[in-house]
């Protein structure tokens, strides 16, 4: 089962200010992107591909359809998941990451919107974010073949039933045997020397004739 691309929108970031405004140690330690299906219809979620760039941990939540009377809520499905071992160090800082449906903290079906929240808790980076993003749905499920009970289950090998009125292959093929042996034996033994019907080295005996 493959995963297929789904097309998106993302928006731009917006920033949550972490610290004090007044002074100048504050910064955005917190962005949030929303992710938008526009041309697609509730989808299931397969996995979410991007290359980091210094976020240190992430949070997505998602938007799922529900019924005309219901109206769709915010779900949380990954909560603080660590892109980066240590914050304040560079590994991890610019890998590719994939995530996958079995990771998540909810069913993933019906997928209208996602918003990711990054964080990175560490001044050392002047800035933080996610590139790359795409998303992939999952794909239609290979159709089954059905093989038939005899093919699926083959039984013991048998013997056809002998037709009437032909005789037993099987005599016949070790007769067929014996005689290409035999012909085999003749060649082996025959010579090169004429055999005449009445001649001795060359002359007749008058006792072999017979006269009429």
């Amino acid at each position: 089962m493959s995963g297929v691309l789904v097309p998106c929108h993302v928006k731009g970031t917006v920033a949550l200010q972490v610290g004090d405004v007044r002074t100048s140690q504050g910064r955005p330690g917190v962005l949030v992107l929303d992710v938008t299906f526009p041309s697609v219809a509730p989808f299931e979620l397969q996995e979410i591909m991007f290359k980091n760039y210094y976020t240190a941990f992430l949070s997505i939540r998602v938007r799922q359809h529900s019924s005309m009377h219901t109206p769709a809520k915010w779900v949380t499905c990954l909560r603080d998941y660590r892109l980066m071992p240590d914050p304040h160090r560079e590994e991890g800082a610019q890998e590719h990451v994939s995530l996958f449906k079995h990771q998540m903290l909810c069913d993933m079906a019906r997928v209208q919107e996602l918003r990711l929240i990054l964080r990175q808790p560490s001044p050392l980076w002047l800035s933080f974010t996610v590139e790359e993003l795409q998303i992939y749905q999952q794909g239609p499920k290979s159709p089954s073949v059905t093989f038939p009970q005899w093919l699926s289950h083959p039984g013991p090998c048998e013997q056809p039933a002998p037709l009437e009125g032909l005789p037993d292959p099987n005599r016949v093929s070790s007769e067929v045997q014996q005689l290409w042996a035999l012909t085999e034996m003749i060649r082996a033994s025959h010579t090169s020397t004429r055999i005449g019907r009445f001649d001795v080295d060359g002359c007749y005996d008058l006792n072999l004739l017979s006269y009429t």
